[in-house]
């Protein structure tokens, strides 16, 4: 097989799930991730319908994923008085199988670390794309040449980036923020709404959720306490138990903000550099994106086994067999849904909860864009598998 050495930039959910895959079939792989560890907590994400599930069980943890999973919660929207309004179910914010991401990645990590290499603590800083690899510069490490070069970093992907160009090339910054804060909320899930700001907080191990509108904003995105700033000044003067949880707000050990944007790229990869996940295909909060990383590592890794790791041919095989099922991740944007800009869209948003009907459709859809694709079976790797 060709183009057997393989850096992946990201060690959350995208990359380790094609570690997963290619470690099994023959390739050597690094993983190299910015943060000193694994980044425990973080929101819960999800997975919807038969596509998800069978990757899921094709790479063999399925059953650990049920394991480890939250149950989707009940979210009840309220009123300034605490009363409620509409009841967000659980279903629809959790999709088949939820769980914290930091678990999936918990998961993933485990059942790749012995036959991955994995380096924490460190960045590229440059990327060399030549007939015969890629030469790659780090932060800390030691130059080191590998054949094939993934970028799994997220919507704000440092691989992107270097190979690509710059973010503003690439991502659309769609009008709002959100952040996530490990402020105890209690055992009820609730959630409150005031033109343009959304705050929810409380159920099982989920982190204090804020959305809301803003212009762009110009900050570090590695500055906590400036975080902590930018959140206290958008929801001053809010009502409800804004105002108890913006004054907790300094005690919050683990905070974490950033923009709602979406990817569009042409092309998901260039030469021996290639995308995956939110790198290529990112629509915050959108609902698919662990679904779609999962489902384009397995896609990704399959068409580089078929092709006997020909990446061009590969990364052909992977762009024309995905682009259509990643485009659910180009429709709209969860900040207006969230964070609604006025009273009466709030209350429109509201009243879809109140419908049965209407939320029964809306989970139809969503179920459709799930599977809508003839997922492939790559006897490579799953005869692999099957024997490991």
């Amino acid at each position: 097989m060709k183009n057997t050495t393989v850096l992946i930039s990201g060690a959350s959910i995208a990359g380790p799930a094609l570690a997963h895959w290619l470690s099994r079939s023959g390739h050597a792989v690094t993983v190299v991730e910015r943060s000193p560890a694994l980044r425990p907590g973080g929101q819960a994400v999800d997975f919807k319908g038969e596509t998800h599930r069978v990757v899921l069980e094709r790479m063999g943890i399925l059953r650990e994923v049920r394991g480890r999973q939250t149950g989707g919660t009940d979210q009840t929207i309220v009123d300034a008085n605490g009363r409620r309004l509409a009841v967000m179910p659980g279903e629809f914010t959790g999709g088949d199988i939820e769980i914290l991401r930091g678990d999936l990645a918990a998961l993933l990590y485990e059942r790749t670390r012995e036959g991955c290499e994995y380096v924490f603590g460190d960045s590229l800083t440059s990327l060399t794309d030549t007939a015969g690899g890629v030469h790659v510069t780090f932060e800390r490490g030691a130059p080191r040449t590998f054949d094939l070069v993934v970028g799994a970093d997220g919507i704000h992907s440092n691989v992107r980036r270097l190979a690509f160009g710059p973010e503003s090339d690439h991502v659309r910054f769609l009008g709002h923020y959100y952040a996530l804060a490990d402020l105890d909320g209690g055992s009820d899930s609730v959630m409150y709404n005031e033109p343009g700001r959304m705050a929810a907080f409380g159920g099982p191990k989920s982190p204090a959720f804020f959305v809301f509108a803003s212009e762009r904003l110009d900050y570090d995105r590695y500055d906590v306490e400036l975080h902590k700033r930018i959140l206290a000044d958008a929801y001053r003067g809010m009502g409800w138990r804004v105002p108890e949880l913006m004054a907790r707000l300094p005690e919050a050990r683990d905070l974490y903000l950033d923009s709602i944007s979406r990817v569009e790229m042409d092309h998901y990869a260039k030469g021996r550099v290639v995308l995956l996940g939110d790198a290529a295909y990112g629509n915050t909060l959108g609902g698919f994106g662990t679904g779609l990383a999962v489902v384009g590592a397995y896609v990704l890794a399959g068409e580089l086994a078929a092709a006997g790791g020909d990446h061009r041919t590969a990364f052909r095989e992977y762009e024309e067999a995905f682009r259509g099922y990643a485009g659910v991740a180009r429709k709209g944007s969860a900040g207006p849904f969230l964070a609604p800009a006025t009273w009466r869209r709030i209350r429109m948003r509201n009243r879809l909860f109140r419908h049965r009907f209407l939320l029964r459709a809306m989970l139809r859809l969503t179920d459709r864009f799930a599977t809508d694709i003839e997922l492939k079976d790559y006897p490579a790797l799953t005869e692999t598998a099957a024997t490991t």
